[in-house]
């Protein structure tokens, strides 16, 4: 991994393909340099080529380090993560390329997080011939906020995405859980079983179509860090709905189960997802996810 400071800046044409790479990022947010290789494998077959030409946009401005990612053991020998600058917002703007997309918020690993696994269900899906419907697609139908009110409180996804299966559309919530919150809590405070009882309320009362527009059912990814965290959630899962419990779908992380540049794989999409009723399920087309 070289120098996390550019040896010097130079100007960089951004052909198609490199649009790709700006326009995924402003979608989903922070990306590793192996996730942005595997979108453009089809125009990019050269790993190494496909590196150098997202170190040109760096040099260029067009592209920065956040430097969180140097907050790991060993930086040095990770991947990149990749940002956009200012000056490619403003330059997809003045190409009328840009898009009011709803990029993760809060600590900045948590939404790293976020943005690789909408980007690895993304590019797999898009391979599978099913398209990616971002959040703030969804948003326009009724000029919603992605916030949903519950009365007093308010249910923010961590993000929200659709998949077109060819006329076929679900909708997913995503949530991602780095075990930084209790399982139970009596207090004010954020809790997972609180997080839980709120889905429960959207999906059995289905306020999400309401508030989103929305005609398609609504499904809801839980990603964990750790497999023991994810062992107590799908036994609090036990004490709910089945026809809520049917629809929450959960995986832990690959990798060492941490969020880092490796954690997040390209699997998302066709592989299995964990249920606590009605067995294994994945996010390709089924009948009854």
């Amino acid at each position: 991994m070289p120098s996390f400071a550019p040896s010097s800046r130079h100007r960089c044409r951004i052909g198609s393909g490199k649009i790709r790479w700006l326009k995924h990022i402003e979608r989903h947010g922070p990306q590793s340099s192996t996730f942005l290789f595997e979108l453009t494998r089809d125009t990019h077959r050269c790993r190494d080529t496909a590196l150098r030409d997202l170190q040109k946009l760096r040099a260029g401005g067009f592209l920065r380090l956040p430097p969180q990612q140097r907050q790991v053991a060993k930086a040095e020998f990770n991947p990149y993560i990749y940002d956009l600058t200012r000056l490619t917002k403003d330059r997809l703007g003045d190409l009328g390329l840009d898009e009011p997309s709803v990029r993760p918020t809060g600590h900045w690993w948590h939404g790293y997080a976020v943005s690789s696994v909408t980007s690895s269900i993304d590019i797999a899906a898009a391979r599978a011939g099913v398209r990616y419907i971002p959040a703030h697609d969804i948003l326009a139908i009724r000029g919603a906020d992605l916030a949903i009110s519950l009365g007093r409180v308010k249910l923010i996804p961590d993000q929200l995405f659709a998949l077109d299966y060819s006329g076929r559309y679900r909708v997913f919530a995503l949530e991602v859980d780095r075990g930084t919150e209790p399982l139970r809590s009596t207090a004010a405070r954020k809790s997972l079983q609180k997080s839980v009882e709120q889905y429960r309320r959207l999906l059995e009362e289905a306020i999400y179509k309401q508030h989103y527009g929305l005609k398609a059912n609504l499904i809801v990814l839980w990603v964990f860090e750790s497999p023991g965290r994810q062992s107590q959630f799908l036994d609090m899962l036990g004490g709910q709905p089945a026809a809520v419990a049917q629809v929450m779908l959960s995986r832990t992380l690959g990798g060492s189960g941490q969020v880092t540049h490796k954690a997040i794989t390209l699997d998302l999409y066709a592989s299995s997802w964990e249920r606590a009723v009605g067995g294994a399920a994945c996010l390709a087309w089924e009948e009854d996810p």
